[in-house]
């Protein structure tokens, strides 16, 4: 190495994102859905937590153990205080690859999480990381592994490699600056390149939408994102080829929506498709059909194939829970090619049977809705649907009562600490708001926004007066020098401000309330 951080970018945090494919709960619902038996997960690791709001909420939300390590000091220190505010054992620690996968006293893992770390570290770190894998993934262990990839990222490659090469290379006056501003000033640099009309714009038009996009993203996320030393966009195949070599096999995609070719296809590319019969082959052609650039996958150690009985039996009982309003999940969604309008004769039964915000079984949900002249299959793929557009979740298997009590209390502790921070500024407060907090119901997290969050805090010290909520929250606003934003308008004044957060506390008791209850959030 280098230097102690390898080229990977220490100097600004990355962002409190949250990210359900990491959570065990998840997998025995997708691995039925293609056929394979899911492993009970009672270890688990997550290399490069990041922030580490993933691994605390599964580790407070679940019985499974978590491991994990970050090479960035301070974001080490932040997993670990929320890892004690939820006394869930979580074993977060500082230190690079090279230290933690070489330990001795880490015990084999039933899962192993990397989410995006694969395509932003060095080669001499990814064969580290494989080595760990290979050692240290028990027999039916599962893999969570998200990463750039090909054909999506193709052109924008060359446009990376300059942004970086400019951050890097600059006059004496910019390299001295930390990477926020160096990012600042080659993001400047590639908007006047683009205004000369260069060649490669005219060649890839679509590129010129994907630099307004790197101009509206948080500057944090963009250090992270792309200008580490090291970045990758590995086609599937090549992906494939090293894991293969560590005895892993592809299971199947980690994010629901990719479950449906329905969903991302057109007939014709749905029959094209049918007729790859090589698995890895087929999975390349697919990333083509979708021009794919991150894709979010399961793999298996020695997965156990479930017979057409056992895989029905296992998606019919699986339970599903709404994390949205009824009237408030669209039926219109975009996929990567065009529009699709969700079919109302399906969905808004489903969504009314749901609509009591208690676990489902799927097969109770297709009982329940025969006289609609909906089948199991019809409820199978609606519910994949509505979990890949993260307006469901699939819950783990149902523990004791004594289990749950115990699950519940970690995630009350880590959300009473959550409220808490939300009441106060983060560091880069500004990109910085955590807005999930935990469900010992799902197992993980659940989106409520940090006003949201704010007007819990004003209930447990106000109880159900809504009317009092409003000022409670101002005064967390206000000291953080932020005002609310209606229709695109920020609102200056301090009446105008508690105005709005009388109308939201209002509508949040009256909808989103009795959702963030029923999960056990609130």
């Amino acid at each position: 190495m280098t230097n102690w951080n390898d080229g990977y970018v220490v100097d600004i945090a990355y962002t409190y994102g949250y990210y359900p494919g990491m959570n065990p709960a998840r997998l025995p619902l997708a691995f039925a859905f293609h056929g394979l038996q899911a492993p009970a997960i009672q270890t688990a690791c997550e290399l490069g937590f990041g922030q580490g709001l993933s691994t605390n909420f599964h580790a407070a939300a679940s019985t499974t153990r978590w491991w994990g390590n970050d090479f960035n000091p301070l974001q080490a220190a932040f997993a670990q205080e929320l890892a004690a505010a939820s006394g869930s054992g979580a074993q977060l620690e500082d230190s690079s690859f090279s230290h933690f996968c070489r330990r001795d006293d880490l015990p084999d893992f039933d899962f192993i999480a990397l989410h995006g770390i694969w395509s932003w570290v060095s080669e001499d770190n990814r064969q580290i990381i494989l080595d760990f894998i290979d050692r240290k993934l028990k027999p039916g262990g599962v893999l969570y592994l998200s990463y750039n990839t090909q054909p999506g990222w193709s052109a924008f490659m060359p446009l990376r490699d300059l942004l970086v090469q400019h951050t890097q290379l600059a006059g004496n006056e910019e390299r001295g600056l930390p990477t926020a501003a160096r990012i600042e000033a080659a993001l400047a640099f590639a908007t006047r390149l683009f205004e000369t009309d260069p060649v490669y714009a005219q060649a890839n038009p679509f590129m010129r939408d994907r630099l307004k996009m790197l101009l509206q993203q948080p500057r944090s996320y963009l250090a992270h994102e792309y200008f580490n030393r090291d970045w990758h966009a590995e086609p599937f195949a090549e992906i494939h080829r090293r894991f293969s070599q560590a005895g892993l096999q592809f299971a199947c995609p980690a994010h629901y929506i990719d479950h449906l070719d329905m969903a991302n296809f057109t007939p014709a590319q749905r029959q094209y498709l049918a007729e790859i019969e090589d698995p890895v082959l087929y999975q390349s052609t697919r990333d083509f059909m979708v021009n794919q650039t991150f894709r979010r996958d399961y793999w298996v150690r020695g997965g156990q194939v479930l017979d057409e009985r056992q895989r029905v039996q296992a998606l019919a009982l699986q339970s599903v829970v709404l994390l949205t309003e009824p009237d408030k999940v669209p039926l219109t969604i975009q996929n990567v090619a065009s529009e699709i309008t969700l079919n109302r004769l399906i969905y808004e039964p489903i969504l009314q049977a749901l609509s009591d915000y208690q676990p489902h079984t799927l097969v109770d949900l297709a009982a329940s809705l025969a006289h609609r002249n909906l089948n199991l299959s019809q409820v199978i793929d609606s519910a994949l649907m509505l979990i890949g557009t993260g307006h469901a979740a699939p819950l783990p298997p149902e523990p004791d009562a004594a289990t749950f009590a115990q699950i519940a209390g970690r995630t009350a502790d880590l959300n009473a600490y959550l409220l808490q921070l939300a009441a106060m500024v983060l560091p880069d407060s500004q990109e910085g708001d955590i807005s999930h907090l935990a469900s010992p119901l799902t197992g993980g997290g659940v989106k409520v926004e940090r006003v949201e969050q704010l007007f819990l805090l004003a209930r447990e010290i106000c109880g159900d007066d809504v009317e009092a909520w409003p000022a409670q929250a101002w005064q967390h606003i206000a000291a953080q020098g932020k005002r609310l934003v209606r229709d695109g308008v920020r609102l200056e004044g301090e009446a105008e401000n508690l105005a709005e957060l009388a109308t939201q506390a209002r509508l949040f008791a009256r909808t989103r309330l009795p959702l963030l209850r029923a999960l056990q959030v609130a």
